[in-house]
C-alpha cells in the first residue's frame, strides 16, 4: 500500500497517456514523499482493489492561507474530481467536512466558489478570501459527484444513475483517503449535502456505517462518522411536493403569493395529491404510477409558481435567466468560465482537450430520473443513522421553494426512531448570533432541526455569519 506522508494536515478522459505531459507521477521512497506543485501521487489499499486516489497539491489556489490539495477518485473507468482544504484553525486535530451539491447531477464547486468554501467567485477570472468559510474550523473535501458531472468523466460509456452506486464508491474513497493521509485516522466525519443531498448525505453516510464493519476485517481504522448534515435537502417527494401549497398559500414564509383563486384550486388537488403520492411512492413504490402521481401533483402545486417568474430557490427575488441554464444564479456562469480558464485547469491538472464544463450534468439528472432515484425517499436512512448513534442536522432557509423548510419540518418529525415522542414533544425556539435571532430550532438526542431567517436554499450564500455560526455550533457539539 502506498502512503501519502509528506502531504500535512496543518470533472474527457484523463488516462495515463494523456496526462502524461502535465505532471509527473511521485511514489513513496521510504519515510519522504517528494511532490512538486504539478505532481500526483497514487494512494492504494489493498482492501479496494478496485479503488484507488490521485491527488497533489495545488498550494495558494482558492486559499493561500492553506495547504490545499485536488485530486481523482479512479474506479476502474469512472473518476471522480475532489478538492480538499485543510482547517484554518488546526488542520491536525479538526474535524473532516465533505460537502456535496444536489441536482442530481450538480457540481460541488457551486458549493465552493458561491457558498462555503474558502474563496468566493468575482468574476470569471477572479475570485477572493472568504472569510466565513467552513475551513475556519474543519478540513473540507469537495466531491463533484457522480460520474458526468463538471471534471468527473468515465470511459467505455460507464454511468451512475442511482445514489447506491454512488455511495459505494465515494464511502471506498473515504476509506482510502482517511487511511492514507497521515494524520487522519480516526478523525471525526461530518458528511453535508444541500439539496438532492437530502438523498445523497443520508444514503452516503449509512454505507460508510455499514462499511466500517469491512474495514475492520481487514485490519483497518474504522471511519469516524459522527453527523449527517442536510441543508436545505429534498429528502421525501411526499413531504417536498404537499408543502408547495403552504409555502404559497399560508402564512408559513410571510404572505401568501398567489391568488384566493389558484390557492383554492391547489387546495382542492392537495388531498389527491397526497394519497397518490403516498400509495404510489411511500407505501409502496411503482415505477409507473410514482412519477405520474409527481407529475400530477407539480401540475397543480409547482406550475403555478413558475408563471411568477421568482426563484423556486429564494422566493423574494427573479430567477435570471432559465434555470437549466443558471439555476437563477449568474455566478454559476461565472464559476465554470473560471473553472473553464486553461490557466485553472492548468493549476488543477485537467487535460486541455476535456470539454468545456458547466455547473450542472444535465445527463445525470436524466439517468437518475430514468432509474426512479429522485422519487425515492432517505427517511429510513435517517431515522437508522439516528438509531446508530450519528447525529443529524436539518437545516433550511425560510424563504426556499424547491426543498423548503416546511417539507423538512415535518419529515423531521415524522422520523421512525427511539427519539421521536420526545423530539416532537420539543417547542420550536429561537436560536441566536450575535444577540439577533437567526431563526428557529428543535432539537432532541441526536436529531436537530433548524430554520434560517432571510435565507433561501444556499443559505450559506445568503447568511455566510448565521451559517458559520450554525455549523461551528454543530461541529463543536454545542447547542444552537
Amino acid at each position: 500500500m502506498k502512503i501519502l506522508r509528506s502531504l500535512s494536515l496543518s470533472f474527457w478522459v484523463l488516462s495515463a497517456l494523456c496526462i502524461s505531459n502535465l505532471v509527473d507521477w511521485a511514489d513513496v521512497d521510504g519515510e519522504t514523499l517528494n511532490v512538486t506543485q504539478h505532481a500526483y501521487v497514487v494512494l492504494e489499499n489493498e482492501a479496494f482493489p478496485q479503488h484507488s486516489v490521485r491527488i497533489k497539491p495545488v498550494t495558494g489556489f482558492c486559499d493561500p492561507t492553506v495547504d490545499s490539495y485536488v485530486g481523482y477518485i479512479d474506479m476502474g473507468a469512472r473518476h471522480l474530481f475532489f478538492y480538499y482544504f485543510e482547517s484554518r484553525n488546526d488542520p491536525a486535530i479538526d474535524d473532516v467536512v465533505l460537502w456535496l451539491n444536489g441536482g442530481p447531477g450538480a457540481s460541488a464547486s457551486l458549493g465552493l466558489f458561491m457558498e462555503l468554501g474558502p474563496c468566493t467567485i468575482m468574476s470569471d477570472t477572479e475570485t477572493e478570501y472568504n472569510k466565513y468559510s467552513w475551513n475556519s474550523n474543519s478540513n473540507m473535501l469537495f466531491i463533484d459527484q457522480p460520474v458526468g458531472v463538471a471534471f468527473s468523466y468515465a470511459e467505455f460509456g460507464e454511468t451512475v444513475g442511482t445514489t447506491e452506486e454512488a455511495a459505494k464508491d465515494i464511502a471506498a474513497f473515504l476509506a482510502i483517503f482517511f487511511d492514507s493521509m497521515d494524520g487522519l485516522k480516526g478523525r471525526a466525519l461530518h458528511i453535508a449535502g444541500e439539496s438532492y443531498g437530502g438523498r445523497y448525505v443520508p444514503l452516503f453516510a449509512a454505507e460508510v456505517y455499514d462499511q466500517n464493519r469491512y474495514l475492520v476485517q481487514q485490519g483497518m481504522a474504522p471511519l469516524n462518522l459522527v453527523s449527517a448534515i442536510i441543508g436545505n435537502g429534498c429528502s421525501d417527494i411526499y413531504h417536498t411536493i404537499t408543502s408547495y401549497y403552504d409555502m404559497q398559500c399560508s402564512t408559513s414564509a410571510g404572505p401568501p403569493i398567489q391568488s384566493i383563486s389558484a390557492c383554492t384550486q391547489m387546495k382542492s388537488a392537495l388531498p389527491r395529491c397526497q394519497r397518490a403520492l403516498q400509495r404510489h411512492c411511500e407505501d409502496t413504490f411503482d415505477m409507473i404510477n410514482c412519477p405520474a402521481a409527481q407529475s400530477f401533483c407539480a401540475d397543480m402545486l409547482h406550475a403555478p409558481f413558475l408563471l411568477t417568474g421568482k426563484s423556486l430557490y429564494d422566493m423574494r427575488t427573479e430567477c435570471i435567466g432559465e434555470v437549466t441554464d443558471t439555476l437563477c444564479y449568474p455566478a454559476t456562469k461565472q464559476i465554470a468560465d473560471y473553472l473553464n480558464l486553461p490557466s485553472t485547469r492548468l493549476t488543477l491538472g485537467i487535460d486541455p482537450s476535456y470539454p468545456n464544463i458547466s455547473m450542472v450534468g444535465w445527463a445525470v439528472n436524466a439517468a437518475f430520473s430514468a432509474s426512479g432515484d429522485v422519487y425515492k425517499s432517505s427517511t429510513l436512512h435517517i431515522a437508522a443513522l439516528l438509531d446508530h448513534g450519528v447525529r443529524v442536522l436539518v437545516y433550511a432557509g425560510k424563504y426556499d421553494l424547491a426543498c423548503n423548510f416546511v417539507a423538512n419540518d415535518r419529515v423531521t418529525r415524522d422520523l421512525e426512531w427511539h427519539g421521536t415522542q420526545q423530539f416532537v414533544a420539543q417547542p420550536l425556539r429561537n436560536w441566536v448570533v450575535d444577540g439577533q435571532p437567526a431563526g428557529e430550532t428543535r432539537a432532541f438526542g441526536g436529531l436537530t432541526f433548524a430554520t434560517v431567517r432571510d435565507a433561501g436554499h444556499q443559505v450559506p450564500h445568503d447568511r455566510p455569519v448565521e451559517s458559520l455560526a450554525l455549523i461551528n455550533r454543530w461541529l463543536s457539539d454545542r447547542p444552537l
